[in-house]
């Protein structure tokens, strides 16, 4: 795929469970993309209620009011199958993400590799090293900024 011209979606999900047999997607942060313009951005929370882990659920109250609440835990994934379409998706971590998204039939690969790096533990330090970058709660927008700085380097 060539991620300058092709149509693509960089999506990351923050799950409750590591095992998608024993939770849900909290949350999704999507962006629809063309090459390096962002088409669409898709973010989607459930209601703090669902979520039982004080952790996760401190982890995530970040920006409240750029994302969408929804008050049944399978509409998450329901909408992103709705806007994801058949766009190839680029995802964050392997261990867990491909479990939850088995539903949809869209190609799915690590996106590491279009940056040159292999996912680690400190892979989002490594990015914001690589490609000088500022922290971020959103890692799609840190994403997306790695690949428009490889895009100028060409």
């Amino acid at each position: 795929m060539d991620l300058q011209k092709d149509k693509y979606i960089i999506v990351e999900i923050i799950p409750t469970h590591s095992q998608s047999t024993q939770g849900f997607i909290a949350q999704i942060s999507a962006l629809k993309l063309e090459g390096i313009k962002l088409i669409d951005r898709f973010d989607y929370r459930v209601e703090d209620h669902f979520i039982e882990n004080p952790d996760l659920k401190n982890m995530i109250q970040y920006d409240k009011k750029s994302f969408t609440y929804v008050n049944n835990i399978y509409f998450i994934l329901e909408k992103f199958k709705q806007w994801s379409k058949d766009f190839p998706l680029l995802i964050i971590e392997d261990h867990y993400t491909p479990d939850y998204l088995k539903e949809l039939e869209n190609k799915k690969e690590l996106i590491y590799p279009y940056l040159q790096l292999e996912y680690r533990e400190d892979v989002f330090n490594q990015i914001m090293d690589k490609y000088h970058l500022q922290p971020s709660n959103h890692l799609v927008d840190l994403l997306y900024e790695a690949i428009i700085y490889e895009g100028n380097k060409k």
